[in-house]
């Protein structure tokens, strides 16, 4: 691995003078308008029959200023589209509108028809960016880590901590959830991937050592990841430069999502214009149209950004550091063990070496086996002869485990060859990897 010397987490100032290649040309002025004029329409259906506790709870919230981040923003824009989703679904629709009797809510229903189409295009947008996303944060990262065992071991930590993450949710919603209650175990999800990436970024102890020779980050990253969401750090630029046109966004949408709801409740007594339709018609429109080309371009922004110096740069995608590595030489008729001693289950061990080969092509067998506590053995890993090999597994039980290198059956012929092992005790239960999966949505 290359010398990183030199090198400095990207700043504030660095990204300032990125994103001033790209300015968002400001947003249609409908926006404002519109906004304004379906706040109105709300006032009169409260006027006409005051709200619920719920309803209340749902306008007070519409009426407090977006949240700061970028991201909770994002999420918050896609719960409400859920919402609106859900409310535009023929069956949650007024009898009226489902079996019309007038020409009037004939047209409305077709009107509606229309805008579910327009929300279920902006939300997989949505989706798409954040899915996009958190995959090229992933691979970015992916080219800073050490080119063997351990990079499998990420890639597997990353999709058991995704596994169980959605796990999560699918329970919530099995036990009748509502998506308000989906959405905010999301946002504890993310902040708790927000909160192990600083942690990471803070490593010490036994933590850190896990980061550096598991996972293998050099020191730069490290920094950068610990600095990233401070107050006064790099993505507070982001939001200064970013954040109005999305926050206009999230008002507009979480009051498209207020009137449709009261408007539902008071469909029988309150009877909308044309004029007030053709209103909710191109509030939706304008909303997913502003809200798609927001995200395409927040998404080439993000895409080109320099939140990570690229490997080149940085020297890291050089070789191996030799130094991690060690050399043996195995005797012909002898073979070599190293012992690992784990206390807990769910413990990590892995291994990765090759041989040395000269004129003549070498193998040495290999195998792993676990040594309880009265001396009995188990094999974990069949004997088998290699030229090279790397694998990992995760233990069922605490205990000795040994890795054994075998050239007893070779007459002549010694083994000289270069390994690296690795074991940690639980270490499950340091989900380092996760956070930067979405750490930037």
């Amino acid at each position: 691995m290359a010398s990183t010397e030199g090198l400095m987490p990207i700043t504030r100032a660095f990204l300032a003078s990125y994103y001033d290649k790209y300015p968002f040309s400001p947003l249609s002025d409908d926006v404002s308008r519109l906004s304004s004029d379906i706040a109105s329409l709300i006032q009169l259906l409260t006027v006409q029959s005051p709200p619920s506790q719920g309803e209340t709870s749902l306008i007070d919230e519409a009426n407090c200023q977006p949240p700061h981040k970028i991201d909770e923003n994002m999420w918050k824009n896609r719960e409400q589209m859920e919402e609106i989703l859900f409310l535009l679904s023929p069956s949650r629709w007024p009898v009226q509108l489902r079996e019309p009797s007038t020409s009037e809510d004939a047209e409305f229903a077709s009107i509606l028809r229309t805008l579910k189409d327009n929300f279920d295009n902006a939300f997989t947008a949505m989706i798409s960016f954040q899915t996009m996303n958190s995959e090229r944060i992933f691979s970015t990262v992916m080219t800073y880590m050490p080119q063997d065992f351990r990079g499998t071991l990420i890639r597997q930590q990353k999709e058991r901590s995704e596994r169980n993450k959605q796990a999560e949710v699918d329970a919530l919603v099995s036990s009748g959830g509502s998506i308000r209650d989906t959405y905010a175990l999301l946002w504890k999800q993310q902040m708790e991937r927000r909160r192990q990436l600083a942690q990471l970024g803070s490593a010490t102890g036994v933590y850190k050592t896990l980061v550096k020779y598991l996972v293998g980050v050099p020191q730069v990253l490290l920094d950068f990841i610990r600095q990233i969401n401070d107050d006064d750090g790099p993505m507070e630029e982001q939001r200064e430069r970013y954040g109005p046109p999305l926050y206009s966004l999230t008002k507009m949408v979480m009051a498209i999502r207020v009137f449709l709801t009261l408007l539902w409740e008071r469909y029988d007594t309150f009877k909308l214009s044309k004029d007030q339709m053709n209103l909710l018609s191109e509030a939706a429109i304008v909303y997913t149209s502003e809200f798609e080309r927001f995200v395409t371009f927040i998404s080439d922004v993000f895409a080109n950004s320099p939140f990570f110096i690229s490997a080149d740069t940085a020297g890291i995608l050089g070789s191996r550091d030799n130094e991690e590595y060690k050399e043996i030489i195995v005797q012909a008729g002898r073979t070599y063990e190293i012992s690992l001693m784990v206390e807990s289950e769910n413990s990590y061990i892995a291994w990765d070496f090759s041989l040395m080969q000269g004129k003549i092509s070498m193998d040495i067998g290999f195998s792993v086996e676990y040594i309880s506590a009265s001396g009995e053995k188990t094999l974990i890993l069949p004997y088998r002869r290699y030229e090279a090999d790397q694998g990992n597994f995760s233990t069922l039980m605490a205990g000795n485990y040994k890795l054994v290198w075998d050239n007893s059956y070779s007459t002549f012929f010694k083994k000289v060859g270069r390994y690296l092992h690795f074991g940690a005790d639980g270490v499950n239960q340091y989900p380092f990897l996760s956070p930067f999966f979405h750490c930037f949505h």
